[in-house]
């Protein structure tokens, strides 16, 4: 099955010193980093998606400024792939879904952030387009919430969405999801050198 990895919204508002610090943020992005590594050394299709605002007043991810740029933990290189999308759905008003299909991809190695916000919404729009999904649990972060006059710390907000998303992709962790693109790999070949 022809896969490809989504990195959405791994920009520098995100990390420490940015607009909208997350929780997790770094140790997320090294998860991230880790599958990134992996499709670079394997030569499979990533995409590096930055989130650009559009909205009047916007208090991060401004145009022009540096917080939208990606974050050099998983530094976007010359002649890889990206997407600026406006919407939290990475398909959205991109050309993101002709991409993949131009590629033959039938399943989605999907990291980033928010947890709750743009990485829920491109999980959810990419199996409506019939895309298998597979959430990296560990290379997603996001933030704590207020509702109700209560907070909602940040890990219990990361974990039900994760656990809502289940509905709609497999969820998870960055160990096993290599673990299953190298054994896809090796009967790959075995399969080849019959």
């Amino acid at each position: 099955m022809k896969t490809a990895l989504l990195l959405i919204d791994i920009q520098n508002d995100y990390f420490p010193g940015g607009k909208m610090e997350l929780e997790g943020a770094l140790e997320a992005a090294a998860m991230a980093n880790e599958i990134l590594s992996c499709f670079r050394e394997h030569k499979l299709f990533h995409v590096h998606i930055q989130h650009v605002s559009i909205q009047p007043g916007a208090a991060f991810f401004i145009p022009g400024d540096r917080g939208t740029d990606i974050h050099d933990s998983v530094a976007h290189f010359e002649g890889e792939p990206l997407v600026q999308k406006h919407y939290p759905n990475s398909f959205r008003k991109t050309d993101l879904l002709q991409m993949l299909q131009e590629q033959g991809t039938r399943r989605l190695v999907i990291t980033g952030m928010m947890t709750h916000m743009c990485v829920d919404a491109t999980v959810r729009a990419a199996a409506d387009l019939g895309f298998s999904v597979l959430i990296a649990s560990d290379a997603c972060a996001t933030r704590s919430l207020d509702f109700a006059n209560t907070i909602i710390p940040a890990e219990h907000v990361h974990k039900a969405f994760l656990a809502a998303l289940q509905t709609y992709g497999r969820v998870m962790t960055t160990e096993e999801i290599l673990a299953r693109l190298a054994a896809e790999q090796f009967n790959r070949h075995t399969e080849e050198n019959q």
